[in-house]
């Protein structure tokens, strides 16, 4: 490669490179979105690890591997005429300069909660449009599709006037299906809040914990999988509503409880390897009196 050059052209043509039918990688040249989608995913996990764990090196890297999924992913959409990697980035600087209009077109916001109800609304136009979008796509509205907004037509409200207002949208468009589950049921939750469907104090939340307990107790006791299932999603989703009733983020709430149990687990297991006893040999008491040592050595936050 030329070492002239910035990283970026680099890791382009090396992309181009490994997808090359003739002299690319066999493996490369394979996949689609859908093969590497599950690797994007993973991709984003491991940046957020590398943030929990304050570790700026593995960052970088981190960032350079999720950064060539987004390289794969265009190369891909490239080949078939779709957009390239230049689209992708256009398309974000777009919408960041659509999104801010107090920074780049001269709008004034009189108030914190004013700026946040104007970007509310920019959003909510964005999730308009990208129905439009696939209401056209799939065939089901004869509508024309709206061009992207760029940033020469930027208002306060944001309105793009090109669609018709009675289009059907719902508050809930635009939240993936395949976030993780407990980000998603928060995000559901959070739209809905913001057109006034939710509890405006915390001890309706409470009563509905209590409701759903009680409903997976009946559940357990009628003998069928599916009611279980059911109803301990319903006390999950309701889990989250409370956590998000007390500001609390309740992805980051139970990824906190795991780091905790499995500090609390490997304490165990060396207090068990003191006692030259295999984990396996222990009777439950044992166990529960070794877990209560280990607790004593959490950390004030724990």
């Amino acid at each position: 490669m030329n070492t002239d050059e910035s990283a970026l052209p680099q890791l382009l043509a090396i992309m181009r490179r490994l997808r090359d039918p003739q002299s690319g990688c066999a493996w490369d040249v394979k996949q689609t979105f859908q093969t590497i989608a599950p690797f994007t995913v993973e991709e984003a996990y491991e940046v957020a690890d590398a943030i929990e764990r304050n570790d700026l090196d593995d960052l970088r890297d981190e960032l350079g591997d999720l950064l060539f999924q987004v390289v794969f992913h265009a190369q891909i959409a490239s080949e078939m005429g779709a957009f390239n990697f230049d689209d992708v980035a256009q398309s974000i600087v777009d919408k960041m300069t659509r999104r801010h209009p107090h920074v780049f077109a001269g709008v004034t916001y009189e108030s914190e909660e004013a700026l946040k109800a104007g970007w509310e609304a920019i959003k909510a136009e964005e999730r308009r449009l990208k129905l439009v979008r696939r209401q056209a796509l799939s065939g089901t509205t004869d509508k024309p599709v709206a061009e992207p907004v760029r940033e020469s037509t930027l208002e306060a409200p944001f309105v793009n006037t090109a669609v018709s207002d009675n289009l059907p949208h719902s508050a809930v468009d635009g939240i993936a299906r395949n976030l993780p589950a407990l980000k998603r049921a928060d995000k559901l939750q959070k739209r809905c809040a913001r057109v006034g469907f939710d509890w405006p104090e915390i001890e309706p939340v409470w009563h509905k914990l209590a409701e759903e307990i009680a409903e997976v107790k009946e559940a357990l006791a009628s003998g069928e999988q599916d009611a279980v299932e059911d109803e301990i999603g319903d006390l999950l989703f309701t889990v989250v509503n409370l956590a998000r009733h007390c500001s609390i983020d309740s992805e980051q709430a139970l990824q906190r409880a795991s780091n905790k149990f499995e500090t609390r687990y490997r304490r165990v297991e060396q207090l068990a390897a003191g006692q030259s006893a295999p984990m396996t040999s222990l009777s439950l008491e044992q166990l529960d009196a070794l877990w209560d040592k280990a607790k004593k050595g959490d950390a004030p936050s724990d």
